[in-house]
């Protein structure tokens, strides 16, 4: 079998292969996070945490954290829809179709559907990642003005009396509480939507790398007819 044909016969297994269950994979971390929300509510930790900080910060990311986490879980469905139309092959409307679409009709515009298909695949993961982002900078922001707290109470202090300690130890730690769980939370937050963040990436580039491969070899007469 010649070098061609090897080619060709490789691009129509990978095309016809099975897709990865990308969305399913999300099920089962979303099952995973909500057992273990669930477990810390039980345990009193949500409690804890959020009556421990009284900035909110807290609260908020959080908050960010869950809205974040479910849009990956579309976004997975998304990407899971097109690998499946990929699979279908031409007659299956999606941006792998577009996308070779566009190289039949004009190979000149080739660096063009590139461009569209980059943008479908990958676009919306640049906002995805800047909100990240701002899950540790909260988690900072929290730190910042948790040691601002604490700097302001020992600032304020006109002298020690040892019959006043416990209120001073409570206001102090009221500022180091703020400083160590917002920090901690971003933190937590940051890790857990980014390893998300960085399966959906590897996934749509393992798509668009399919996509091409496919495509190029396509109208260059390696694979033949359309699959």
């Amino acid at each position: 079998m010649g070098t061609q044909a090897r080619l060709g016969l490789t691009l129509r297994r990978r095309a016809g292969a099975p897709p990865e269950p990308l969305w399913l994979e999300w099920l089962a971390l979303a099952g995973v996070l909500g057992f273990a929300t669930w477990l810390l509510g039980a345990r009193g930790v949500w409690a804890l945490l959020l009556n421990s900080d009284p900035t909110g910060i807290t609260l908020v990311i959080v908050i960010v954290f869950a809205a974040s986490t479910l849009w990956c879980g579309a976004r997975a469905r998304v990407l899971q829809v097109q690998r499946n139309a990929f699979g279908a092959g031409r007659t299956a409307p999606g941006w792998a179709a577009d996308y070779w679409a566009a190289l039949s009709q004009d190979k000149a515009n080739s660096d063009t559907a590139l461009d569209l298909l980059m943008e479908h695949t990958h676009g919306p993961h640049g906002t995805a990642w800047w909100v990240n982002a701002v899950q540790l900078k909260l988690g900072l922001l929290g730190k910042v003005i948790g040691f601002s707290i604490l700097a302001l109470d020992i600032g304020h202090m006109q002298g020690f009396d040892a019959g006043q300690s416990q209120d001073l130890l409570r206001s102090l730690t009221t500022g180091l509480g703020v400083a160590l769980l917002t920090t901690m939370v971003g933190l937590v937050g940051n890790i857990l939507l980014g390893l998300q963040l960085t399966r959906l990436d590897r996934y749509a580039d393992q798509l668009v790398a399919d996509i091409q491969r496919v495509g190029l070899a396509r109208w260059q007469g390696q694979l033949g007819e359309p699959p």
